[in-house]
């Protein structure tokens, strides 16, 4: 089971460190902080991950089981890399038999078992590379892109909701029957045309928000689970069957509504 992560670690290092002035901005300084103190980012660091991020997949996937038996699997907006290592090892992923694809426009450290693309995801051209690399349908689309942030929530909200309905369509349409698809989107409402589309195509569709993923955060994620196939397109009439579940994982603290 997926736990908080408490206290220090077994490198000595202990929580509630203060940055030293220096020339660092206090913003930066504040940032930083918090980072060093982060309980998932010393867990991270002794587990092996490259970033805490990796906890979010791995609890997500305890509750609802989107990594069991996927073969193959596609990760947008990957780096540094942490769900693209959980996935490698998910897939039994390896060089001479890749079945993990990763893009991301950022660098990212080569990866065993990765077949990594530096690559905007909106490049016309980039779907096209991923499914040729991957050799078959994913079992999992999962993605964790957001637009880089620019100090204004309602334009950061409106880019980041874009790259999640790429992504989405994207996954309807490369996913193998039964697979998932997952994505990050910002609370303040996913698109509701968005919605409509993944209940007519999944078998269930949730809003989940990991422990590991900061309360002040206004980060949650998009799960929709069950790909109905591609003939879900030619029943667009039909109405959709499953209702929006709304969730959150269990906090000891406190219970928060989103």
């Amino acid at each position: 089971m997926t736990k908080a992560p408490i206290g220090g670690n077994r490198t000595g290092r202990k929580l509630g460190q203060k940055v030293k002035k220096g020339k660092l901005k206090a913003s930066s300084r504040r940032w930083l902080e918090r980072h060093i103190n982060d309980p998932y980012v010393q867990r991270a660091q002794l587990e092996g991950y490259r970033a805490r991020a990796a906890f979010k997949l791995l609890e997500i996937d305890e509750k609802h089981k989107i990594l069991t038996g996927a073969r193959r699997i596609i990760d947008l907006g990957a780096a540094p890399g942490s769900w693209s290592q959980i996935a490698a090892n998910v897939t039994k992923s390896t060089d001479t038999d890749p079945r993990v694809v990763a893009i991301d426009f950022l660098e990212m450290d080569p990866l065993p078992g990765v077949t990594i693309f530096q690559l905007d995801f909106l490049d016309p051209s980039a779907p096209g590379k991923l499914m040729d690399a991957l050799g078959g349908a994913p079992d999992l689309v999962m993605s964790d892109m957001a637009a880089p942030t620019t100090g204004h929530r309602q334009t950061d909200h409106l880019r980041t909701m874009h790259l999640c309905e790429v992504a989405a369509y994207f996954a309807v349409d490369v996913l193998a029957t039964g697979g998932h698809f997952l994505t990050k989107t910002f609370q303040g409402g996913t698109e509701r045309d968005l919605l409509t589309m993944l209940k007519k195509n999944f078998r269930q569709v949730i809003h989940v928000k990991p422990a590991s993923s900061r309360a002040e955060s206004v980060e949650m994620f998009l799960l929709a689970k069950g790909f109905k196939g591609r003939q879900a397109h030619a029943q667009e009439d039909e109405p959709a069957e499953m209702e929006i579940d709304e969730e959150e994982f269990d906090r000891e603290d406190e219970d928060r509504a989103f």
